[in-house]
């Protein structure tokens, strides 16, 4: 018994070493990987997102996206909706694990990186009732998720609307 445990315990060490490995090589990375952030998105050619038509991104299922500040990239859910774009968040207040949607109403500036193409933009927390309404029921039925929108869904699933801003 003695074995098994010392065995399950350096499986346990080991994993917990790769963990770690693979959180911080992400922080340095150009971009997240995998389901761990990264570091800032730094290559590819920057385009105007002023007036851009956004419907080639409608059949993606994630884009990467990373706020100004702090500059930590990650891997999104994105929806297209009436020519916009909006990334929602599930559980935005367990901020033991996202603290993105939080910093992300602080300072919404980001970047988009779709294709290997970066576009400067900010990201806006909608509340508006039609807005949301429209862009759960594509969440439901792009991601094949079934989240109820009557309202108690509100604090677990936030929707971020993207609008576009200059690259400085």
């Amino acid at each position: 018994m003695k074995i098994v445990l010392k065995g399950f315990g350096a499986l346990v060490g080991v994993i917990l070493v790769g963990l770690l490995v693979v959180t911080v090589y992400a922080r340095f990375h150009d971009g997240p990987v995998a389901a761990f952030a990264g570091g800032p998105l730094v290559t590819g050619d920057w385009i105007e997102s002023q007036d851009i038509d956004w419907s080639f991104v409608a059949d993606l299922d994630t884009i990467e996206f990373q706020l100004i500040e702090p500059p930590r990239s990650r891997t999104v859910w994105i929806l297209h909706h009436e020519g916009k774009l909006f990334i929602p968040c599930g559980l935005p207040n367990f901020t033991l694990w996202k603290q993105w949607p939080h910093e992300a109403l602080a300072d919404g500036r980001a970047v988009l990186r779709v294709d290997g193409k970066r576009y400067a933009v900010n990201l806006v927390k909608t509340d508006d009732p039609g807005e949301r309404s429209a862009v759960m029921s594509l969440l439901e039925t792009k991601y094949a998720t079934s989240p109820p929108d009557d309202g108690s869904l509100d604090d677990m699933v936030w929707v971020f609307r993207i609008e576009s801003r200059e690259h400085v």
